[in-house]
């Protein structure tokens, strides 16, 4: 079956290039042209990937985003930005996008993205159903693998799929001393094409979820020039 891709994009040129490039490599793709048709077209289909515009007429991909992730939606989200300061990625990753690419990129490192996600989903689904255990505690914390949510000191956040699956890294790792490679190879994959501030901002979000006084971290720590460790 292919895969099903949403695809927002309000310049035209950019818009069918990527349809056309999609199509090619064997994806069933919709598109849209404004924030507002791309919740639309969400509530009526079920999509395997969104890749959203960052800069799109009526709501833009962070207002989309935003909105699929309150919804509950868990589908995987790449934004479209043509912006390369880092503090717009780092809003696009707050509110719970996957990956991003910046304009101009290559079709190549496009396509390269888009399958990395889609096989992580894949694999994410094919897992057996009650392995692992629905929940586990890192420290103070409970997260709840079916809800993607995690608890301490009396309150709930929503959970990324990829910070969900930080957790389980940590979890499945007490005590053991993750370098940033084995961490992105374990989450990202082999061949994500980012740089390791990309995990370091992951890490910094989950730590707001799982850590009773984020400012003081006593679950995930540093391991300066390491990467971190799980004391859970």
């Amino acid at each position: 079956m292919k895969a099903k891709i949403l695809l927002a994009e309000d310049d035209a040129n950019i818009r069918h290039g990527l349809v056309a490039t999609l199509e090619s490599e064997g994806y069933a793709v919709t598109s849209a042209v404004d924030g507002a048709q791309v919740l639309r077209l969400f509530s009526q289909e079920k999509f395997d990937l969104v890749l959203l515009d960052v800069m799109m007429p009526k709501a833009s991909g962070y207002d989309v985003c935003r909105e699929l992730r309150a919804k509950g939606a868990r589908v995987p989200v790449l934004f479209l930005t043509a912006k390369g300061e880092e503090v717009d990625k780092v809003v696009g990753l707050k509110l719970g996008a996957d990956d991003y690419v910046t304009k101009p990129f290559g079709v190549h490192e496009l396509l390269a993205r888009v399958e990395a996600l889609l096989r992580r989903t894949r694999t994410s689904v094919a897992e057996p159903e009650g392995v692992p255990l629905p929940t586990f505690r890192l420290g103070e914390a409970e997260i709840d693998r079916r809800k993607f949510t995690a608890t301490v000191a009396g309150r709930t956040q929503p959970l990324t799929a990829r910070e969900l699956k930080l957790a389980d890294v940590f979890f499945a790792h007490p005590g053991e001393v993750l370098t940033r490679d084995i961490l992105l190879n374990a989450v990202w994959g082999v061949d994500y094409f980012g740089t390791t501030r990309t995990l370091d901002q992951h890490v910094a979000q989950l730590r707001k979820k799982v850590e009773v006084d984020p400012d003081f971290p006593c679950v995930i720590v540093t391991v300066h020039g390491v990467g971190y460790r799980c004391e859970a």
